[in-house]
């Protein structure tokens, strides 16, 4: 029997619908003699440094570093919530012994096939197995995906590859962060994308502070419903003679070129994860994390195909589909029904070149008028969009004539004038353009409205050049000495917003020189282009916040000290998009059969290696970062010990002198072995103390404290005073001291 292992229950069902005489089970589906399961995702992780028993990976130790499990790397079950069952299930049919083939059915990319190879290699499983590699989840794409199974060992190169991949991004992680953690006396958090992502998110941050504005002028001319405006003028005084010279009762411009041709805007295409996180920040202001939760949401109420898609586009098996999808009553409650194209283009939407695993997100046969109903805020805005751009992807094109004028002051008038008119307006170079709807097309779907990014904003009156403007005619201002001077400065980037660095994440080869590398991070036949993936990046900037090393202002994600000061101090190599550039291309070249997988591998371990001298080096460079970080770390002082007169801190929920030093004894116990010993204790007579008490108690301050309870149950009020014995006595106000607890 033949036992197919997929990635998600969702192509399980589907892969069982194909084969027909589908039954569901517990963990598993039968259909066609088959047996199918589903791995929710990456069932197998690997393991972390404290489950190597008797290595000292448990605790954070310079000495320990670099830590290097090769070649004994261990794997666990993921504590991801059923991930343990659903192993438990997948074993019990891969120990079958009425199995005897198995079937890869993971997503066709690399983390697919890390996936189904990590199980059977934990379960031990050596038996027969072949590979189905299919885009599509439509039922004759399936089939005919069976007829034309490889054997699992064609893909080892891509195996491989996955398996450097997640080590690689283990050793550098683990090593990195602990190194630079300890070396700097604080908590670093470094990672393979997380930290690149930081970096741009500084580097764009101290861009902006460091931008000087440079004050500019423009000279501004009406033309009877148009303007030319000049190009920017940077000197003032010069700015005002053209502004003079150009309202002269005579001035008149020459009109170099005027042009116009009429542009079509193809529509976009289909929605990919990030494309839609992008857009759903910019028009609603949605985190990319609800985002996908409100998607994520609408698959599971089958009103969504699948979320975590890098793909824009669907095959040519997946017409039928969209074609069902775009008839009347679709559009119903999401679209005005006289924005839906006449004829639907639905081929502009088919690539199946560019399909590698799932296909573009597009709503589901269940959405209609009334599936808006019940749903939450953000469940409702998505799915409207998703269904919009549906539409737009397969609507008319969007058709415009744009006219373009470019002129200078005429030559006459200079040179009537030339003993007043100076280089600056006979050098100054003046231009106009206008954009003219000619049918709205696919930009009907949504308006303009929702067609605005942060960069349009509203340009006041439209400016309409004539359309039977001439090249090489003359023409005066309107009205004649009409001109104005306008004064700007010059701006600084714009803060990233979370579309934007979305964006920037996407395309993060635009930060790479090296054109192999470049190519090698925009590819995406076996991972997704950029750094991340889509099912990534939304986690990997909600890390950046829990972390503290980015926080949303509004829609900006601005960078603070504490991820400043992690880019000041980590190693280039580890903050620049070129690692992951670099990393992608040997991946490439290990899955191609082009490097030894070892060879890449032992290239790894030797970066990882290094990684506590630089850290240290680091440290050593950057005095300046350790005290300030010593400083932020200090433990606050609450006032002098009683016993030796060293400072008394907090830990915990003691307060302790500063002198002590604890340490586990075999039996788990904890034991002081240097200071005074002195320490305070959470609790007093049944009062819980609080830091304004300890605090004033240690000032000699006597604090009233209202509320003890005697061992006879009797409340009373009393002073809290130093105590070298209890940590903390009592006083009453008739000054009669009282020790214990």
């Amino acid at each position: 029997m033949r036992l197919v292992i997929a990635e998600k229950h969702s192509v399980a069902q589907a892969i069982g619908q194909a084969l027909g005489g589908m039954e569901n089970h517990d963990g598993y589906i039968t259909a066609g003699g088959t047996l199918i399961s589903w791995a929710q995702g990456h069932l197998i992780e690997l393991a972390m440094p404290g489950d190597y028993e008797g290595r000292g990976w448990d605790k954070w130790n310079m000495d320990a570093l670099p830590i290097d499990p090769s070649p004994d790397w261990r794997w666990n079950v993921s504590d991801e919530r059923g991930a343990a069952r659903q192993y438990a299930n997948i074993r019990r049919l891969l120990d079958r012994d009425d199995v005897t083939e198995l079937v890869n059915a993971c997503d066709p990319d690399r983390e697919g096939e890390a996936i189904f190879r990590r199980i059977t290699s934990y379960a031990n499983i050596r038996k027969p197995t072949k590979r189905l590699w299919v885009a599509s989840l439509e039922e004759e794409a399936i089939r005919q995906a069976f007829d034309t199974m490889k054997p699992e060992s064609a893909y080892d190169g891509l195996a491989h590859a996955a398996e450097i991949r997640a080590k690689a991004d283990w050793l550098i992680g683990m090593n990195a962060s602990r190194a630079y953690s300890l070396a700097y006396n604080t908590r670093f958090t470094v990672g393979r994308v997380q930290t690149p992502t930081l970096a741009m998110v500084v580097d764009r941050d101290m861009r902006i502070e460091n931008h000087v504005p440079q004050p500019c002028w423009h000279v501004e001319a009406p033309m009877g419903g148009w303007t030319l405006s000049s190009e920017r003028i940077e000197n003032q005084a010069s700015a005002r003679d053209a502004l003079s010279m150009a309202n002269s009762p005579d001035f008149a411009f020459h009109i170099e070129s005027a042009e116009s041709r009429r542009e079509h805007d193809a529509p976009p295409r289909l929605y990919d994860l990030t494309g839609l996180q992008k857009d759903m920040s910019k028009l609603h202001g949605l985190t990319a994390a609800r985002t996908l939760a409100a998607l994520q949401s609408l698959y599971e109420k089958k009103l969504a195909t699948y979320p975590r898609t890098d793909s824009r586009y669907i095959t040519h098996d997946d017409l039928g589909t969209l074609r069902n999808l775009v008839s009347n009553e679709r559009a119903d409650g999401f679209i005005d029904p006289e924005t839906r194209p006449a004829a639907p283009r639905l081929e502009l939407t088919v690539n199946d070149a560019k399909v590698a695993g799932h296909t573009a997100i597009l709503p589901t046969a269940r959405v209609g008028k009334d599936s808006l109903a019940g749903l939450g805020d953000d469940e409702r805005l998505v799915l409207i969009r998703v269904v919009r751009r549906m539409w737009e992807a397969v609507s008319d094109d969007h058709v415009h004539d744009v006219a373009t004028v470019k002129a200078i002051a005429d030559a006459g008038w200079l040179e009537r004038h030339m003993d007043q008119a100076g280089s600056e307006l006979a050098e100054l170079r003046f231009s106009s353009r206008s954009d003219q709807t000619v049918s709205m097309g696919w930009k009907a779907i949504e308006q303009a409205r929702e067609q605005e990014t942060d960069d349009v904003k509203d340009a006041g009156p439209r400016n309409v050049i004539p359309a039977d403007l001439e090249p090489d005619t003359t023409l005066p201002p309107v009205p004649q000495g009409g001109c104005r001077l306008e004064e700007g400065k010059t701006q600084p980037p714009k803060p990233f917003t979370e579309a934007t660095l979305l964006a920037a994440m996407e395309h993060a080869s635009r930060y790479v020189d090296d054109r192999d590398l470049k190519a090698a991070l925009d590819d995406d036949e076996s991972h997704s282009g950029g750094i991340g993936t889509p099912a990534t990046r939304a986690d990997v900037i909600e890390k950046l916040i829990r972390s503290k090393y980015v926080e949303r202002k509004g829609k900006q994600l601005r960078s603070t000290q504490s991820g400043r000061n992690l880019i000041a101090v980590v190693n280039p190599s580890h903050r620049n998009v070129e690692y992951t550039a670099r990393m992608e291309n040997s991946l490439s070249q290990v899955e191609h059969g082009e490097q030894p997988a070892q060879t890449v591998m032992e290239l790894f371990q030797a970066e990882t290696a290094r990684i506590p001298a630089q850290a240290m080096q680091s440290a050593e460079r950057n005095k300046a970062i350790v005290e300030a970080q010593r400083r932020a770390n200090a433990p606050e002082p609450f006032g002098p010990c009683p016993r030796c007169g060293q400072q008394v801190v907090k830990t915990g929920r003691l307060w302790q002198c500063s002198s002590n030093r604890r340490e586990k004894q075999a039996d788990g116990t904890w034991k002081t072995v240097a200071g005074c010993g002195y320490k305070i204790y959470p609790e007093k007579f049944g009062k819980p103390l609080t830091d304004t008490m300890v605090r004033r108690a240690l000032e000699g301050r006597k604090p009233l404290v209202r509320g003890f309870v005697s061992k006879a149950g009797k409340a009373f009020d009393a002073r809290l005073v130093p105590d070298k014995q209890y940590g903390l006595g009592i006083e009453f106000d008739d000054r009669k001291k009282t020790k214990g607890r």
